[in-house]
């Protein structure tokens, strides 16, 4: 009997050292945590941009509209403003009109459930700042100040959640092309930290702590390293101690020298082909599965 005890002692103990296991803020330590069991059996997932940028919705990948046209200054860019647009036009001037007037969770979370998808990644912020969710670190520039006046995010999340068993997920660009602060940080050759500390990692606290998604795609990481971004204080804290901890997957972009190297999922460059072997680009850490990328315009 004493040494049933024993044994049954010993095994709490074990159980109790393996649950209490925490992530060190460094990738050695991060790359230890396991790939959570829903991704691994997830086949099919369905990305979704949608944001100011779709109001003009002009040329290849309009996410990149304003990027296009003030920093590339694509000809055809141009061309379409001018024909299309007052002559001092500014991107700002397109928030109003992205009323999304007809936007319907409850057919949307519908048709994602009908066609099979697993999970779903929603753009809440791409590299122009703009936030789908009233963010209180984006005054005046989010869907709860200018343009639907509601919140795109949660009103999804709330949807899937309340008539759907998929998984939600969240997409969040670290960067943003035009913000002062990150802009102050670059003349400064990135030896400031203004805006991760003022606006992008606070933000991610914000999105984890409201929606407790199951996933976090991370973007806009590559001109700078994970350092200046903070990262591994941010992914410990996610795996640790953030609502989501058991569950949340997160991908490889959160530095220009991270992609298909840490993360729970490697996309690396976004070369992925389900019709030709993956030699250099898998998709999945981690996994066996493959996934289905269906991006929503």
């Amino acid at each position: 009997m004493m040494n049933f005890f024993v044994s049954i002692v010993s095994w709490i103990l074990v159980i109790s050292v393996v649950c209490a296991k925490r992530y060190e803020p460094n990738w050695e330590s991060l790359d230890t945590r396991p790939l959570p069991k829903w991704f691994d059996e997830a086949k099919i997932g369905i990305y979704i941009h949608w944001g100011v940028f779709s109001v003009p919705s002009f040329g290849i990948g309009p996410a990149w509209f304003w990027n296009r046209w003030k920093i590339q200054k694509v000809p055809a860019t141009l061309e379409f403003l001018k024909k299309n647009y007052r002559p001092n036009w500014t991107y700002a001037d397109f928030a109003p009109q992205f009323t999304a007037e007809f936007y319907d969770p409850d057919f949307w979370a519908d048709l994602f459930k009908d066609s099979g998808a697993k999970y779903i990644m929603l753009v809440s912020k791409h590299h122009e700042g703009f936030t789908n969710w009233p963010s209180k670190y984006s005054f005046n520039w989010n869907a709860g100040d200018v343009g639907p006046k509601r919140d795109l995010v949660g009103d999804l999340v709330n949807s899937i959640r309340k008539r759907t068993d998929i998984r939600m997920g969240i997409y969040h660009s670290l960067l943003e092309w035009f913000n002062p602060l990150y802009i102050e940080d670059g003349k400064n050759n990135w030896t400031t930290h203004y805006f991760p500390k003022a606006k992008a990692m606070p933000e991610l606290y914000e999105l984890i702590n409201t929606y407790k998604p199951d996933a976090l795609w991370s973007d806009g990481d590559w001109e700078q390293t994970d350092k200046y971004w903070n990262a591994t204080e941010f992914l410990a804290w996610l795996y640790n101690d953030s609502p989501v901890k058991d569950e949340i997957v997160v991908n490889d972009r959160w530095g220009k020298n991270i992609r298909c190297h840490h993360g729970d999922v490697f996309n690396c460059d976004d070369q992925f082909n389900p019709k030709q072997p993956q030699l250099t680009s898998a998709f999945i850490k981690k996994s066996s599965q493959s996934i289905t990328i269906i991006d929503l315009k």
